[in-house]
């Protein structure tokens, strides 16, 4: 299949995951409906939750997991293994940070931008101190142990604000948030995160021929005039900014960055280059289809989606595991 037509497939895929998103809710709120009575200029029910509601989560979804999945390919090419994902440089677990350290110290009641104005300082934060510990020279795998003992403190640094929460209401809210989730956001939050996802999106998809050159090691890389210190930069801070923001916004969504690059790959002839942007329609595929997953239980219990997303990836990784020990054709 060539790109073109993966990348086309990809985006109608999207486009109609993006409609069906707007169609669905606990309101029996029709799209038609609602675009009439905004056409009219009529400020109906309909009209409000389709706008405050259904419009800044569909938007989110696609964006958010174009993030994730944008991300995890770029890291597998980078470091040349199925395995990685947003999460192996720490960013994911300071962004959850700084938008718990919101929760935790009052801002985002007083302010509610504060929480993913949080999260994107967390990634952005996590990010100097890992090229503080690395240093600029560093090899990949420095940058991954550095990025490890990172995701660690940053995990026990957000256990320990929730063990120390003085008010239960709040450690409520906070546990909730991280479970991950596209509800109860507003075309604010996609006002303020959305700058910072597109340009980490356009870092991300400009390393394409360096990913590609990488492929065929590093010294080879750097005989081919690859700055390997300049693409390590851009590269991280593209995942700062893209899954950061992403992370502020709607909490700990795990595994998409590591599913859709690995289901993609083979459809793109094993070229990281050629996965970035399949990878990114993939991911806001995938996000969009199972944030409509979540809302379908006739309970009325919205399930979580970080939650939804775990339990399909954890088995999607054991898998994956097995396979490349060779247990499993």
């Amino acid at each position: 299949m060539t790109a073109r037509v993966l990348n086309a497939a990809l985006a109608v895929l999207c486009a109609a995951l993006f409609g069906a998103s707007l169609s669905v809710g606990p309101s029996p709120v029709g799209v038609s409906t609602a675009l009439a009575d905004l056409m009219a200029g009529n400020g109906s029910t309909a009209a409000v939750i389709f706008t405050e509601i259904r419009v800044p989560r569909a938007m989110l979804g696609l964006a958010v997991g174009a993030s994730l999945g944008l991300a995890g390919a770029a890291l597998q090419g980078w470091l040349r293994n199925p395995l990685a994902e947003p999460g192996v440089v720490g960013v994911s677990p300071f962004a959850a940070l700084g938008a718990v350290i919101a929760f935790y110290s009052g801002w985002s009641t007083a302010l509610p931008l504060a929480l993913p104005l949080g999260g994107i300082a967390g990634a952005l934060f996590g990010v100097a101190i890992l090229y503080g510990l690395a240093g600029r020279a560093a090899g990949v795998l420095t940058m991954v142990l550095a990025g490890t003992a990172l995701s660690s403190l940053a995990s026990a640094l957000t256990s320990l604000a929730l063990s120390l929460s003085p008010n239960p209401f709040a450690l409520t809210e906070i546990v909730f948030w991280l479970l991950g989730s596209l509800a109860d956001r507003s075309l604010s939050h996609v006002g303020l995160t959305l700058p910072f996802m597109i340009m980490g999106w356009m870092l991300l998809l400009s390393l394409g021929k360096p990913l590609d050159a990488l492929t065929l090691g590093e010294a080879t890389a750097r005989s081919l005039g690859i700055d390997l210190a300049r693409l390590r930069f851009r590269l991280v801070l593209g995942t700062a900014l893209a899954v950061g923001a992403a992370v502020a916004v709607t909490g700990a969504i795990g595994f998409v960055g590591l599913i859709v690059p690995h289901l993609l790959r083979p459809l793109v002839g094993w070229q990281p280059g050629r996965l970035l942007l399949p990878s990114a329609l993939g991911g806001a595929a995938l996000t969009v289809a199972a944030d409509i997953a979540v809302r379908m239980p006739a309970s009325g219990n919205e399930l979580k989606l970080g939650v939804v997303t775990a339990l399909l990836g954890a088995p999607f990784f054991l898998a994956l595991v097995l396979r490349m020990r060779g247990t499993v054709p």
